[in-house]
């Protein structure tokens, strides 16, 4: 996907925890660890929530925020993401697979920062602001289940 404006970037981030939600999935069935293999389904329904929660912020995102060009994209450093099809966190450990989730959270939470900052109109650098926030969050809520989960 080309990435020439902020909804760009937007349906793109979307549609890579999309594609994480469904390796991570796919690859549950696979793990032979029960504790894995059910972090692994949580994992991927938050994921899938994020989508959700992406696809409303873009509903409600002033336009003109969305249509803004960006011309600093492709000097962040890419978010890594999992072929939807890859189920390597079947091979995983619980602690293997946290560590890449979070790994990757905080890559668009870098990502989103780096635009903010670089953001040419105020409305640009309050969506990225605001889905950094969102990210934060939720990150902090998964650090908390995810904590929790692995105590039981």
């Amino acid at each position: 996907m080309e990435i020439k404006t902020f909804e760009d970037l937007v349906d793109w981030v979307r549609d890579m925890h999309s594609f994480l939600s469904r390796s991570l999935r796919e690859s549950a069935a696979g793990n032979a660890n029960d504790q894995a293999s059910a972090l692994l389904t949580y994992l991927a329904d938050h994921e899938q929530e994020l989508v959700r929660i992406t696809e409303e912020f873009e509903r409600q995102a002033d336009p003109k925020a969305l249509k803004t060009r960006l011309y600093d994209y492709m000097k962040h450093k890419p978010v890594k993401v999992t072929d939807p099809a890859d189920t390597h966190f079947a091979s995983l450990s619980f602690d293997e697979i946290a560590r890449e989730i979070f790994a990757f959270h905080d890559q668009v939470i870098d990502l989103y920062d780096s635009l903010a900052g670089k953001a040419e109109i105020a409305e640009a650098k309050e969506l990225m602001d605001s889905l950094k926030e969102m990210e934060e969050h939720e990150a902090m809520r998964l650090a908390r289940q995810v904590s929790n989960s692995q105590d039981i």
